[in-house]
């Protein structure tokens, strides 16, 4: 991270005491998304990559056919979900771990510990730039699907929203763990990109879950992002989410928070 970064970030959390709180972290949220936004490659790369990969999947005919082993519905239409969830984890696992890292590396944590809003008020707005940037990446690929290649837009409108705040909430817990653990932003790096490919599996990037071996399908629906895909891809499809599936999510969630919180180091 660039040294005016660093400046820039304690500048915000320098806030004079008639300041409130509130207002603090405001400023501290739009600096991150500040120096989010100057960081343009490796924030557009979460949006750009799923977004590339419907244009190539749309432009082929026989994906945008309906089949019945997708329950009447066509495989553009049932991997439009499965690349929601593969932006919000390139986005969770390998861009927020690694920048947390940084700080860390560069003392950015250990300096702000001394500043009235804190380390914690640090990570929650590291959180709200990431939830910001997620939220305009889910837009575009519904957006791009829909326009371009007749994706129906999700009709169980409020499940949608509901399953992707989750699978955001569990892989941005993911996120903070890598954070904790890794020395350095490389070393975050690497860890992310390995549970990347872990999760992706089971949320069917390759083999889509209904392909799947039975065996595979229960390990999937157990994993944060395999409860996720069936979840976003029922509410897109007029079904409210199971509650196994919303539940499966939150535990992840909260276990992924707990484990941060238990082993995250500020210095």
């Amino acid at each position: 991270m660039p040294v005016m970064s660093t400046v820039t970030i304690a500048a915000a959390t320098a806030a004079p005491p008639a300041a409130t709180r509130s207002s603090a972290f405001v400023r501290l949220s739009l600096t991150e998304l500040k120096l989010l936004g100057r960081e343009r490659v490796r924030a557009a790369l979460p949006v750009a990559i799923p977004l590339l990969l419907i244009v190539i999947l749309g432009n082929i005919a026989s994906l945008r056919q309906p089949r019945a082993i997708y329950g009447g519905e066509s495989f553009l239409d049932l991997y439009t979900t499965i690349m929601v969830v593969f932006g919000l984890a390139l986005l969770a696992l390998t861009n927020m771990p690694m920048m947390l890292a940084d700080y860390r590396e560069r003392g950015v944590l250990r300096r702000l510990q001394t500043t009235p809003i804190g380390p914690v008020r640090v990570l929650a707005a590291r959180l709200v730039a990431d939830l910001t940037v997620a939220v305009i990446m889910v837009v575009l690929i519904l957006a791009v699907a829909r326009i371009g290649f007749g994706v129906p837009l999700p009709r169980q409108v409020g499940g949608f929203v509901l399953a992707a705040l989750l699978a955001a909430a569990a892989l941005l817990g993911a996120g903070l763990v890598i954070a904790a653990v890794a020395p350095n932003g490389r070393v975050a790096r690497g860890i992310g990109a390995l549970l990347f490919y872990a999760m992706m599996f089971f949320a069917g990037l390759w083999l889509p879950i209904p392909n799947m071996p039975a065996a595979l399908q229960h390990i999937s629906h157990a994993t944060p992002l395999g409860a996720a895909v069936p979840a976003l891809t029922a509410a897109a499809f007029g079904s409210f989410p199971t509650a196994l599936q919303l539940l499966t999510m939150v535990g992840w969630a909260v276990a992924f928070g707990l484990a941060a919180a238990r082993f995250f180091r500020w210095e």
